[in-house]
């Protein structure tokens, strides 16, 4: 059984709560270590989704947890540049990169993939 999970949030403004929920669930995956490898990805409409949220946000919130629990988020560059948002991502803490690669990099390590 793998103890890694790849986290994909493609939800954004039109299902913040589907955001929220796969946010949520990387965060306690990670805080009580029900997995040991947690990662996270934004990818689409979820990299304006976080990028134009309020600080104190529960999407914010959660955000910064991730990150003090040592979970570095990446976003897609292809994507928050056509949108403008790369500097905003990369303040926030988001390592923003192409996806595709790292995607396939994780499947191939035997990362259980969900999707929000």
């Amino acid at each position: 059984m793998t103890n890694n999970l790849l986290v994909i949030i493609a939800s954004g403004e039109e299902a913040p709560d589907k955001a929220l929920t796969g946010m949520m669930y990387a965060v306690n995956a990670k805080k009580n270590k029900w997995i040991e490898n947690v990662s996270l990805i934004f990818f689409g409409p979820s990299e304006k989704f976080i990028a134009k949220a309020e600080s104190d946000s529960r999407a914010s919130q959660l955000l910064k947890t991730a990150i003090e629990l040592g979970i570095t988020p990446v976003a897609c560059k292809a994507i928050s540049d056509g949108n403008e948002l790369t500097a905003s991502l990369q303040n926030l803490g988001f390592e923003v990169e192409y996806v595709g690669l790292t995607i396939s990099s994780y499947i191939k390590k035997d990362y259980q993939v969900l999707t929000f």
